[in-house]
């Protein structure tokens, strides 16, 4: 997927103050003004191995698919959705690319990995079309969407969705947002301690991209920076060893990689 035409954008740290630019190879190109917005490239030109990744964006919410893949669905025997299935996580899951994620010392159970594609919106959408959606969506991004999964279903009388996966750090994304990708040919991939655990085409979705913004978007308005984590599929299991290491890979976008420590 990889081409001239896409561009990979994302956010760092140097010198103690926040910036973006766009990525080429291990070079990053410095843009003045929003990445939402206008901007243009400033001159300034910094190594990778300068600079702290942060996550690519800032989003208002987090909105994070469920049963949203026809394989999981078939493997799980669930029915599949007339409507998009989602919950909310919390921001203060965000965590960077690089960073090290730890179970709360409060929780003792099963925690999993999710490999995932995310949907950064890049302009407000409030109640669009699908054919609007796609002039909305800024670029696509790599998603772990971390879950507390003994807390899920630890209360018979209510499901608890947005604590399981709502945990300090349990939303790492990036680390880039990259633009002019057609995600129907996108390929997620999730590699846990060096084995491969997922592999799954993201045509196999139940909801395209562009449907989910046009739905999500006529309940909630989405703002420039939001993330749609879009659901997993196959694959999904539980991180064991005392450190973990997890990376969800998309080509075209790249590998975000994050320890997971018990």
């Amino acid at each position: 997927m990889a081409g001239s035409s896409v561009t990979r954008w994302l956010r760092f740290r140097h010198g103690g103050k926040t910036g973006f630019g766009t990525l080429e190879a291990d070079r990053i190109a410095v843009h003045d003004g929003e990445m939402f917005g206008t901007s243009a490239a400033n001159g300034k030109v910094l190594d990778l191995s300068e600079v702290e990744l942060l996550a690519p964006s800032a989003p208002s919410k987090i909105v994070a698919l469920w049963n949203n893949f026809h394989a999981l669905a078939a493997k799980l025997n669930q029915p599949e959705p007339a409507e998009p299935l989602y919950l909310l996580k919390a921001t203060t899951t965000i965590a960077a690319p690089g960073a090290v994620i730890r179970r709360p010392s409060s929780y003792h159970g099963k925690t999993t990995y999710e490999g995932e594609l995310g949907i950064v919106i890049g302009k407000t959408c409030a109640r669009v079309s699908p054919s609007e959606a796609g002039r909305l969506i800024f670029g696509y991004t790599c998603v772990n969407d971390v879950t507390a999964n003994d807390i899920l279903t630890r209360d018979p009388t209510f499901p608890q969705w947005a604590r399981a996966k709502g945990i300090d750090d349990y939303g790492p994304f990036g680390p880039v947002i990259a633009t002019g990708l057609d995600p129907q040919k996108l390929v997620v991939r999730t590699i846990l301690n060096g084995a491969e655990r997922q592999n799954y085409p993201v045509s196999d979705m139940i909801f395209s991209a562009e449907e989910l913004v046009s739905k999500i978007s006529h309940d909630m308005t989405l703002l420039p920076g939001d993330l749609i984590a879009v659901g997993t599929s196959v694959g999904v299991g539980v991180m064991k060893e005392p450190v973990n290491t997890v990376t969800v890979a998309i080509d075209g976008i790249g590998e975000l990689t994050n320890e997971f420590r018990l």
